[in-house]
C-alpha cells in the first residue's frame, strides 16, 4: 500500500510517501513558515518529482493530535482535500504514536513521545518497541512533568524522549536522578515517516469522517466556561 503522509501537529511541516512501511521519499522543514503556505506544496512537489500523482497513491495519512490547534486543523483540512479531489480513503493517526517510531529500535526503554502543551503540562503517551512493532504502554494525554516523574520512579527503566517537550522532560529526569536518554536532533521532532508508519496496518475511512483530536479545550473555550 502506497500512503501519503503529511503531518503540521507542531512546528516543522512534512509530507511522506512510504510503500508498505518502506520510504520512498520525505520532505521536511521547520522554518516557522504558516503550514497553510508550506504543507499542501511540499507534497505536491514531492509527487511530482517521483512522477506520481494522487491517483498512484492509496490512501492519505495525517497525525489527527494532539499538537497545536491551529496545526491540526490545517493538516486534517488538507487531508481531507487530498482525499476528496482524488476519492482516496484517510487514516488519521495519534500524533505521539507517529513520534514513537522514531524511537523504533530502542527496546530497552520506554518510549515516550512528549509535546511542549503549556500551561506546565506536556501532551504525552508512552510506548515500548518489541522488535517488530509498538506497545503501548499509557493512552495520549495532558498531563504534567510531576505525574511523569512519578510514574517513572516505580518503574525503575530507562525513558526515550521525542518531540518539542522532551528536552524539558529530559532535563527533569536528570534533576531527579532517573535514568533517561534524548533523541538526537534529526529524530526530535515530528515527521510524516512516523505518521505513515503509524497509519500501516490501519483501517483507511472516509476523509469526510477525519476529525482533530486536541485532548484539551482551547483557550478560548475555557475562558467561555469559566476554567483555568
Amino acid at each position: 500500500m502506497k500512503i501519503l503522509a503529511i503531518e503540521s501537529s507542531a512546528k516543522a511541516a512534512s509530507a511522506a510517501l512510504c510503500e508498505d512501511g518502506n520510504l520512498i521519499s520525505q520532505y521536511f522543514q521547520a522554518s516557522g513558515l504558516t503550514h497553510s503556505r508550506t504543507l499542501l506544496k511540499m507534497a505536491e512537489d514531492l509527487l511530482k518529482n517521483l512522477e506520481l500523482t494522487l491517483s498512484d497513491v492509496d490512501a492519505v495519512a495525517v497525525a489527527r493530535g494532539p499538537g497545536s490547534f491551529t496545526g491540526l486543523r490545517i493538516g486534517v483540512a488538507a487531508a481531507k482535500g487530498l482525499c476528496w479531489g482524488a476519492d482516496l480513503p484517510c487514516i488519521g493517526v495519534s500524533t505521539l504514536e507517529a513520534m514513537a517510531w522514531q524511537g523504533a529500535g530502542h527496546a530497552d526503554c520506554v518510549i515516550c513521545p512528549a509535546m511542549d502543551a503549556r500551561r506546565g503540562q506536556i501532551y504525552n503517551a508512552k510506548f515500548r518497541f518489541d522488535g517488530e512493532t509498538l506497545r503501548r504502554l499509557a493512552e495520549d494525554r495532558a498531563i504534567s512533568l510531576d505525574q511523569l516523574t512519578g510514574e517513572a520512579k516505580k518503574e525503575e527503566i530507562s525513558y526515550f524522549f521525542i518531540g518539542d517537550g522532551a528536552k524539558l522532560c529530559y532535563n527533569r529526569f536528570l534533576a531527579e536522578g532517573l535514568p533517561a536518554r534524548l533523541a538526537p536532533e534529526p529524530l526530535l521532532l515530528q515527521t510524516a515517516w512516523g505518521v505513515a508508519m503509524a497509519a500501516k496496518g490501519k483501517t483507511p475511512e472516509p476523509g469526510c469522517d477525519l476529525t482533530p483530536n486536541y485532548l484539551r479545550l482551547s483557550q478560548a473555550e475555557r475562558e467561555r466556561l469559566g476554567h483555568p
